[in-house]
C-alpha cells in the first residue's frame, strides 16, 4: 500500500520534479518507508512506499522494467501475483518477488488486458516509452483512491487531493455541483469532488494518455459482469460462495508483515477470522475495540470467536472521552470531506501502534448479503408501487399530515416519497441514504444549482439491468455509499497512520457470483441469511443471532456540550462563503441546538466536517 502522483503533459522537467517533491512529502503518511520520483519528457511520476510484499529496497518505486521502457507506480496489491508470476516465468527474468515486477511483466505478455488478470485493489501509473503513451487504472470495486486535476494543458494525478493542492497549482474552489452532492449525500460521487478542478477516476475505470490526448474507458462494471449461470440449487450455491469466500481470504493474507484482522464480533468480521484461522498455520492476530460503556461494548461477541479460533486476542480499550480526544486528529485526516470516517481513523490508530502493517476487515458484507435495512424496505416497496397510482393531491396531502403529527427525518422522506412521480426504485432508493432534502438545501444555498442527483443516475443505471431486486440495491449501495463513504474514509484513515486494510468480501469474482443469485436465495429472513448459511459453520449462533451494534456515541450531547465551540467555529467558516446564504448555516445550527426534529446530529455533522475542511485547506 502506497501513494503515487505524477504529472503528465508538462513541459518542464526541472519543475515537473520540483511539483513531485510537494505532492510526495503531502502524502508521506501513506509511505513512511521510502519515496521516489522520476521524470522525461512530458511525464513524471513520484511515489511513497509501504511496504507489505518484498520489503527490501529491490521493491523501491518508481519501479523498472530491465530495459528502463516500462515505468510504473503502484499503490495497492495484486493478490494473485503468485500465480501470474509462474505463469509469465518462461516469458519474463524477474529481479524482485514484488506483485509490482509482476504488473510489468504481465503488461509485456498481455498489454493493458492484463489488468483482466489481476485479482486485487490498486491504482498505478504505467508510462510505456517505446509505444508513447500510459495509462492511469483504478481497480474494479474502486477500493484505491486516484484524482486528477487538469491544469494550463498539464494534468496531475495523485493518490490524495491533499497532494494535488500542495503543488499550488490547483484551485481551490469549491464545486457548485460537488457541494449540493455533498449536502445530500455527505460525500461526492465520482468522478465529481468537492473541487472545481478535481476530478476522481471512477471504479473499473482506465485513463490511456500520450502526449496529445487522453481518454477514459469503462474496462468492468459489477452489473454487467453479474453471474448468469447461477446454480438451481441452493446447496450447490453455497458451496460456490464458500469456495470464493475461501480464495479470497487465503489470497488476503500474504504479506512479508506483521498482520491481522478487525474483529468486531459481527458476523463479517467473525466470518473472516474464522476463514483466515483455518488458512493459517499459526494464531491469527485480531485486534478488537472495547467499551467500559456496555451499550456500546461488543467485547463478548470478539472474545467468543477469539476463544473459538485461538487468535492472538488484542482488546483495544477505548473510552468516550480517548474517541472525544481523538477526533480533531481525525478531522485533519480527511483528505476529502466526508459525513463518516472517524471510527475508522480510532480503530486504525490503535491497530497500527500493535505494530500490525496489514488488517483484514469485513467491509462490503453487508452491501453484497443484503445486510441493511434498504433491501427489506426496497422488496416490501415493490409490492406497494400501487400506492404511486392514487391521486397526487390525495398523497401529498396525506404526507404533510404525517409531518404535522410526526416530524421528523423520516416522516420528511416519507412526505417526499408520497409526492414523487412513481413508487419504483428510481425515486425510492436514493431517499434511503439522502441526508437532506432539496427544499432544506435550498434554504442553505445562496443559489441552488440544476445539479443532477448523482445517486438517482446510479439507481436508473441499475433499474435498467436485468438483476434481480436485491441485487440491485447491492450495485447501488456499492456504487453509491460503498464507494464513496465506506471505501474513502477506509483508505484516508487507515492510511493517516500507514495501515494498509484489505477486504475480502470486494473480491471482483465473489462480488460477480452473488450478484446473480436470485431474491428467493438471497432475501434476508434472518440476518445476512445466504452468507450465514454459506459459511455459518465457521462462527456459532450467538453471533448470527445478536442485535446489530456498533459506534452510537452521544454526538448530539457532545455536539452540544464539549464540541460546542469547534463546531461553531466550523460552521461560522463555511456559514461566511459565497455559496451559503448569510445566516443559513448558523439558523441550522440553532435549529439543532434547539432540538427541532428535521435538525439531527447526524444532519447537521456533514456541515461541521465540510467547515472544518474548508477552514484548514483555504478553500474559498
Amino acid at each position: 500500500m502506497c501513494g503515487i502522483n505524477g504529472i503528465i503533459g508538462h513541459a518542464s522537467e526541472l519543475e515537473s520534479t520540483r511539483l513531485v517533491g510537494l505532492m510526495n512529502a503531502a502524502m508521506a503518511h501513506r509511505g513512511p518507508d521510502s519515496e521516489g520520483c522520476w521524470a522525461a519528457p512530458g511525464i513524471a511520476i513520484g511515489h511513497r512506499r509501504l511496504s507489505i510484499l518484498d520489503t527490501s529496497d529491490a521493491g523501491r518505486q518508481p519501479f523498472f522494467s530491465e530495459d528502463r521502457t516500462l515505468v510504473l507506480a503502484f499503490n495497492g496489491e495484486v493478490y494473485n501475483y503468485v500465480e501470474l508470476r509462474n505463469e509469465l516465468a518462461p516469458h519474463y527474468r524477474f529481479a524482485t518477488g514484488t506483485d509490482t515486477e509482476v504488473i510489468i511483466a504481465a503488461y509485456r505478455q498481455w498489454g493493458i488486458e492484463c489488468i483482466h488478470r489481476f485479482i486485487g485493489m490498486f491504482a498505478f501509473v504505467l508510462w510505456d516509452a517505446k509505444a508513447g503513451k500510459g495509462f492511469l487504472v483504478r481497480d474494479r470495486l474502486g477500493i484505491k483512491p486516484l484524482y486528477t486535476a487538469e491544469v494550463d494543458g498539464s494534468m496531475l494525478f495523485a493518490s490524495e487531493v491533499r497532494s494535488l493542492l500542495a503543488t499550488g497549482c490547483v484551485s481551490r474552489e469549491l464545486d457548485a455541483d460537488g457541494l449540493t452532492d455533498y449536502l445530500r449525500y455527505q460525500t461526492v460521487h465520482a468522478p465529481r469532488t468537492i473541487l472545481r478542478q478535481v476530478s476522481m477516476l471512477p471504479a473499473g475505470h482506465l485513463m490511456e494518455f500520450d502526449a496529445a490526448h487522453r481518454r477514459i474507458i469503462r474496462y468492468w462494471d459489477m452489473a454487467d459482469r453479474a453471474c448468469t449461470d447461477v446454480p438451481a440449487e441452493l446447496p450447490k450455491v453455497h458451496s460456490r460462495i464458500s469456495d470464493l469466500l475461501h480464495s479470497a481470504v487465503e489470497l488476503r493474507m500474504r504479506a512479508d508483515v506483521p498482520f491481522g484482522a478487525f474483529l468486531s464480533g459481527g458476523i463479517d468480521s467473525s466470518i473472516i477470522v474464522g476463514l483466515m484461522a483455518g488458512v493459517s498455520s499459526n494464531p491469527v492476530d485480531t485486534f478488537s475495540v472495547t467499551f467500559d460503556e456496555k451499550e456500546w461494548d461488543e467485547s463478548s461477541y470478539s472474545s467468543l470467536i477469539a476463544a473459538r479460533f485461538n487468535t492472538r486476542h488484542h482488546p483495544i480499550p477505548l473510552r468516550a472521552a480517548d474517541f472525544l480526544h481523538d477526533l480533531p486528529a481525525a478531522l485533519e485526516a480527511m483528505d476529502h470531506p466526508s459525513g463518516d470516517g472517524p471510527n475508522t481513523f480510532v480503530v486504525s490508530r490503535v491497530t497500527r501502534r500493535e505494530g500490525v502493517k496489514m488488517a483484514l476487515s469485513g467491509l462490503g458484507g453487508d452491501e453484497l448479503f443484503a445486510g441493511y435495512p434498504v433491501f427489506k424496505q426496497m422488496k416490501r416497496l415493490e409490492s406497494q408501487r400501487w400506492i404511486g397510482h392514487t391521486p397526487t393531491a390525495l398523497r401529498a396531502l396525506a404526507g404533510k399530515a404525517l409531518l404535522a403529527v410526526k416530524p421528523s427525518v423520516a416522516s420528511e422522506k416519507i412526505n417526499a416519497l408520497l409526492q414523487a412521480e412513481s413508487f419504483d426504485f428510481i425515486h425510492s432508493y436514493p431517499l434511503s441514504r439522502r441526508v437532506l432534502l432539496d427544499n432544506r438545501i435550498r434554504e442553505l444555498l445562496s443559489a441552488f444549482p440544476a445539479s443532477p442527483d448523482m445517486l438517482a443516475q446510479i439507481a436508473a443505471s441499475v433499474e435498467a439491468s436485468p438483476l434481480p431486486l436485491l441485487s440491485k440495491v447491492s450495485v447501488a449501495e456499492m456504487k453509491g455509499y460503498m464507494q464513496n463513504v465506506l471505501l474513502r474514509d477506509a483508505d484516508q484513515m487507515s492510511m493517516a497512520h500507514a495501515l494498509e486494510v484489505r477486504v475480502p468480501f470486494l473480491d471482483h469474482r465473489l462480488v460477480e457470483f452473488v450478484l446473480g443469485v436470485p431474491d428467493a436465495m438471497k432475501y434476508p429472513h434472518s440476518p445476512k441469511k445466504l452468507l450465514t448459511d454459506a459459511v455459518g459453520q465457521w462462527i456459532p449462533r450467538e453471533i448470527i443471532d445478536r442485535p446489530k451494534m456498533g459506534f452510537t456515541f452521544p454526538w448530539a450531547l457532545w455536539m452540544r456540550n464539549e464540541m460546542r465551540a469547534d463546531c461553531e467555529e466550523n460552521l461560522q467558516y463555511l456559514g461566511r462563503l459565497p455559496y451559503f446564504r448569510e445566516g443559513a448555516v448558523m439558523a441550522a445550527w440553532q435549529d439543532f441546538l434547539r432540538g427541532h426534529p428535521s435538525m439531527t446530529w447526524s444532519r447537521l455533522w456533514p456541515l461541521v466536517v465540510l467547515g472544518h475542511w474548508t477552514r484548514i485547506h483555504r478553500i474559498v
